[in-house]
């Protein structure tokens, strides 16, 4: 098995039909298709049932994979390390992070960069899921939980308080929460991750079961959007309130976990030179706010 013929097979395992697995791999379906059958004439083996629910793994393609994915790993590393060794300022590079963090602070970053040096490119990739370095999804990651993958170097770039906070159109019509009253009287803007891992769900230490939730948001971007519009009351870093001209309520109270902010690489890419100029961008983008 060559390593295009691993591609294929681990494609369609992974995606389990022949058409979303051309579509990662960028290919049509009929030579997805084509590969995959002349693979298993060549090793004389099926390596897939074809279902109804999709193509499952024979006991034989279960013996393959391991094989495969070992192959995977070792062209990864292959790229990382003749990368980690790359002076050229140009070429792409890769950063995953959130929608808020990138225009705040990765965008201008690359500002930056690119007067610098404009033969360097930016992927840049907002999604909610959590990408992989180590498999080259993204280059550098900026993400707000420190990853304890092996292989992997974090770096924190912020650890800010969080607070709650409202427009001065909100609290003028509706005024200001009582303490202890769990926010009765209130409309509030969740974060709905947050509030799914919680037993008790809190706002700055304080119940919300007498609050009415109005709108539950899976983006920072969108948080403090609904708190600019005066949709309810809800939990941000307090920067970022002070920076929307939000006013903040309850000074004097914050989560008790603060939000923090970590740039993470992987090690055989440290030294890459458009990625090390990339990382430092960004620290300065951090360092200006700090």
């Amino acid at each position: 098995m060559n390593w295009d013929d691993a591609r294929i097979f681990l494609a369609v395992q992974r995606e389990r039909t022949l058409r979303a697995a051309a579509r990662s791999l960028n290919l049509d379906q009929a030579t997805v298709g084509r590969r995959l059958a002349a693979l298993e004439h060549a090793l004389g083996s099926t390596l897939f049932l074809r279902t109804s629910k999709g193509y499952s793994l024979t006991p034989v393609g279960e013996i393959a994979l391991r094989s495969a994915e070992t192959m995977e790993q070792s062209a990864h590393e292959l790229v990382r390390q003749t990368q980690g060794v790359d002076k050229r300022l140009a070429g792409d590079v890769k950063v995953t992070t959130t929608d808020a963090l990138a225009l705040e602070f990765v965008i201008p970053a690359f500002e930056r960069l690119h007067a610098k040096h404009p033969g360097v490119t930016l992927q840049l990739n907002t999604a909610t899921e959590v990408l992989n370095l180590a498999k080259r999804e993204a280059d550098i990651a900026v993400r707000t939980v420190k990853p304890h993958n092996p292989g992997l170097i974090a770096r924190r770039l912020a650890s800010w308080e969080m607070g709650l906070f409202a427009s001065e159109l909100y609290l003028k019509r509706r005024g200001e929460p009582v303490t202890g009253q769990a926010f009765a009287g209130h409309d509030l803007v969740v974060y709905q991750p947050y509030m799914m891992d919680m037993r008790v769900p809190m706002l700055a230490g304080e119940p919300i079961h007498s609050g009415r939730i109005v709108s539950s948001v899976y983006s920072n971007l969108a948080m403090r959007a609904a708190l600019k519009a005066g949709i309810g009351i809800g939990e941000i870093p307090a920067h970022m309130g002070a920076c929307d001209g939000l006013q903040r309520i309850w000074p004097d109270r914050s989560r008790s976990a603060p939000y923090e902010v970590w740039l993470v690489t992987h090690r055989d890419l440290r030294h890459t030179a458009r990625i090390r100029a990339m990382i430092d961008e960004i620290v300065f983008a951090f360092d200006e706010r700090r």
